[in-house]
């Protein structure tokens, strides 16, 4: 494992969220089963306009994606440019040195859909808003039928609008600033990064994210990735300011 990957597996451990904060708040709304616990295989609970609602705490499935975005393909589904192919192994054989998440800089899109630590949704008629434990950040989703700026002042996460196709919800998110890494690993992006993550919520407790990374400066065709987090209950998320005492930094070591 490299160093920036084991940093941001420290980070996600002591930024998990603590029960004890709120010990006798259950989260209203949950069907449960006789014992008490979440049924998480419940039917997907509906907004008042009939639309599946997203909102709740979601958290990924352990590390896997936050290392390697692409660990469900095989080295050669990675599309790179040649020039992105010799990045990303002069990244991985300085053992992430350069990884900007280490650096505590926002973790960037679709990072943000594998980090560590778990993110709330707020959903609303126009808007989907995103709160994230990690860095304590935020990320805004129009839902207004706004199109994307055409000449944005670059972002760390870009900006969002999305638009339902049936029961899935379709992000187009761009105007990305090309600082980020897509994950610890070094698959790098640029400001050309174009970002399609299509959300679905099949039942109560599960989201089903498929994400199509397209960046031509870096990658020769679009190529997807699939990730699914599932909900946290009964909790809430806790303040994580990334860089306080922060003492790792000096500690990481390239080649």
């Amino acid at each position: 494992m490299i160093k920036s990957a084991f940093l941001a597996l420290v980070l996600g451990v002591v930024s998990l969220p603590l029960c004890a904060q709120w010990p006798n708040v259950k989260t209203p709304g949950v069907p449960r089963n006789p014992d008490g616990s979440p049924n998480l295989t419940a039917p997907t609970p509906k907004t008042a306009d009939g639309k599946p609602d997203l909102s709740g705490i979601w958290e990924p499935n352990g590390i896997k994606y936050l290392i390697n975005i692409a660990a469900d393909l095989k080295p050669a589904d990675v599309p790179f440019q040649p020039a992105a192919a010799a990045e990303y192994q002069k990244r991985r054989a300085n053992n992430g040195l350069d990884d900007p998440d280490a650096r505590c800089l926002p973790s960037g899109m679709p990072r943000k859909d594998a980090i560590t630590s778990p993110y709330k949704i707020l959903q609303y008629p126009g808007l989907l808003v995103f709160l994230y434990e990690s860095r304590t950040t935020f990320r805004q989703v129009f839902l207004d039928g706004r199109p994307l700026p055409k000449d944005a002042q670059p972002s760390f996460d870009g900006y969002s609008s999305g638009h339902w196709e049936g029961d899935t919800l379709v992000v187009e998110t761009a105007g990305f600033n090309g600082r980020t890494w897509l994950d610890s690993n070094g698959h790098p992006a640029t400001d050309a990064l174009h970002l399609t993550e299509k959300f679905r919520r099949p039942d109560f407790g599960h989201m089903e994210i498929e994400i199509t990374i397209d960046d031509p400066k870096t990658y020769t065709k679009p190529w997807i990735v699939k990730e699914n987090p599932h909900l946290l209950v009964d909790t809430e998320l806790i303040e994580y300011i990334c860089n306080e005492n922060e003492k790792d930094l000096s500690h990481l070591i390239g080649k």
